[in-house]
């Protein structure tokens, strides 16, 4: 996952000693940066998502009031129902004539 073209920069990390030893056993010496930086991108993935969530929580991006019309699951039925109808073929026959057009 790492790209080669990306500047990339040398940190000093300091880690508990039975961290280390654990990352010692299972990660070749040579492989140990790749996996800690993929450690990090993935945790930092967590991170932001979890703040975004959050964030969503306290200011939803949907609100009821702005989308009166689909308070109910059957509302929310009705409204994917018109959207399929209006781009789907409703019979058998109306897709053959498609399928013949394309021909």
């Amino acid at each position: 996952m790492t790209q080669a073209t990306k500047e990339s920069r040398r940190i000093n990390v300091t880690f508990p000693a039975d961290l280390l030893e654990a990352l010692d056993q299972i990660v070749p010496p040579r492989k140990r940066n790749r996996f800690i930086v993929e450690a990090t991108r993935e945790a930092l993935r967590r991170v932001r998502l979890a703040r975004t969530l959050e964030e969503l929580r306290k200011e939803p991006a949907w609100t009821s009031e702005n989308h009166p019309e689909l308070l109910t699951a059957e509302d929310v039925d009705r409204y994917v129902r018109r959207l399929r109808e209006s781009w789907m073929p409703r019979t058998w026959e109306q897709v053959g004539e498609e399928t013949e057009r394309d021909d």
